[in-house]
């Protein structure tokens, strides 16, 4: 059955779960400084229009936006046009004067091109009614790279400073802020710059949260072609050390990261641009589309506190009403909150457990062993249960017991062994609900 077939009532519960979902994010975000990047290549294609709509949505929503865009394949046309081969140097363009005068006509045609796509009002269109004030400027000072192994690098040029001030009074005043990736001296002279170092300098300056990199493929493992969801910069340079041959439009996305992350930008998402609405997806879902770069894990199993509880209960509530958990108060909660672990993942909990200690028993007791529906079947529970063994073991404990309803097969599976309500310590068996007839195991550790 395709979507158009399917009832109105269940496209409708779809679209309400998906504002749901998406909401939490859409508040997240206001008021945050985002910077993307995309190359000259996004320009050129016949679907450039739909990232345009994208952006001007982003910035309807609040987000404080800066664009920067590449010019390579532009420049490359120009210099066809009076066939002028290119010139690299260990893949860095050698811009000359006429080289440099394709720059400039370069960054002017996409800088014109974009900004009119912004300023695009047209009714029944996504962009009906935007308004959207697009500001560029000098707000790139450069400085010449020189000359390397010999050859003179001309008017190709790196980020000196930048002019942050000027670029945080355009976004307070709601504009949309366009940069070339052309640098100015203070003596006048003009330098061409890479697209993806001008955003990430800009991203650093501006301490934005987010630095968005629209690559022109997905980041997938070299071996297995799965896509990489994540990684912190250590596993990203590890990454780029291990398949030094991978194309540079991966490589140089991913030292961007690296450098981002390094110097204050929490989070670099490197995301395809040939995935319609990827940009959307990435920012507005739980999971995201692209690849996320970040100098501490995006998920990670932590011992709880007190902030944890609401979503503790927001994640065991609905298991408790199906009774395949235990009910438990939210003061029982701040009283034993020292006893749990949670998986937290982009600020959602979603997995936790617990081990209570057995007074003069040497033994303990999981509780509370749950996760999240979206996430289950991906070995979290399993982490979760590894984790408790090792803190069992470090507290001395010798034997932990579980009482199930539902889950004793995948105790059995991972080493624990039925037991008799005979066998508990007595603080279990005060405790234990012969109404609900749970399966009582036990693993000696």
């Amino acid at each position: 059955m395709t979507d158009s077939n399917l009832p109105a009532s269940s496209l409708n519960h779809d679209f309400v779960n998906w504002f749901r979902d998406s909401s939490p994010y859409i508040h997240a975000h206001r008021n945050r400084t985002f910077v993307v990047s995309f190359g000259g290549e996004a320009v050129y294609d016949s679907g450039f229009a739909h990232h345009v709509h994208d952006f001007a949505l982003l910035n309807s929503l609040g987000i404080r936006l800066v664009l920067v865009h590449g010019i390579r394949p532009q420049i490359d046309t120009c210099l066809r046009k009076q066939n002028i081969a290119p010139r690299f140097h260990k893949n860095l363009r050698v811009t000359d004067e006429l080289a440099l005068q394709c720059v400039k006509e370069a960054a002017g045609l996409v800088r014109v091109e974009t900004e009119a796509l912004l300023s695009m009002g047209l009714a029944n269109s996504p962009m009906a009614g935007a308004k959207i004030r697009v500001v560029s400027g000098n707000f790139v000072i450069a400085k010449p790279i020189g000359v390397i192994d010999g050859v003179d690098y001309g008017h190709t040029g790196e980020v000196r400073r930048i002019d942050s001030q000027a670029i945080h009074q355009q976004l307070d005043m709601n504009s949309v802020v366009l940069i070339s990736p052309v640098g100015y001296s203070p003596s006048g002279e003009a330098f061409n710059l890479s697209a993806e170092k001008v955003a990430t300098e800009i991203a650093i300056a501006l301490k934005a949260e987010k630095l968005l990199l629209l690559t022109e493929q997905s980041i997938n493992h070299p071996e297995s072609g799965d896509k990489i969801q994540q990684m912190t910069t250590v596993e990203t340079q590890q990454f780029i050390n291990r398949f030094p041959d991978i194309e540079q439009s991966i490589s140089l996305p991913l030292q961007a990261a690296i450098h981002g992350c390094q110097s204050g930008v929490e989070r670099v998402h490197l995301v395809n641009r040939h995935q319609d609405g990827g940009l959307l997806l990435e920012l507005f879902s739980r999971d995201g589309t692209g690849t996320l770069i970040s100098s501490t894990p995006y998920e990670e199993l932590r011992p709880a506190t007190l902030n944890d509880i609401g979503g503790i209960l927001e994640l065991i509530i609905p298991l408790e009403e199906q009774g395949i958990l235990v009910k438990r108060s939210r003061e029982k909660l701040e009283m034993e909150i020292g006893d749990y672990i949670i998986i937290e993942r982009d600020g959602l909990i979603i997995g936790c457990t617990a081990l209570h200690s057995i007074e003069n028993e040497h033994a303990g007791m999981i509780a509370c062993l749950a996760v999240h529906p979206d996430y289950r079947g991906s070995a979290r529970a399993g982490r979760l249960l590894e984790h408790l063994q090792h803190k069992a073991k470090m507290l001395g404990m010798q034997q932990i017991f579980a009482l199930t309803t539902q889950t004793s097969h995948w105790f059995l599976e991972r080493g624990f062994a039925p037991s008799a309500i005979e066998t508990l310590p007595e603080q279990l068996k005060s405790i234990y609900n012969p109404q609900r007839k749970s399966k009582i195991l036990c693993k000696s550790i």
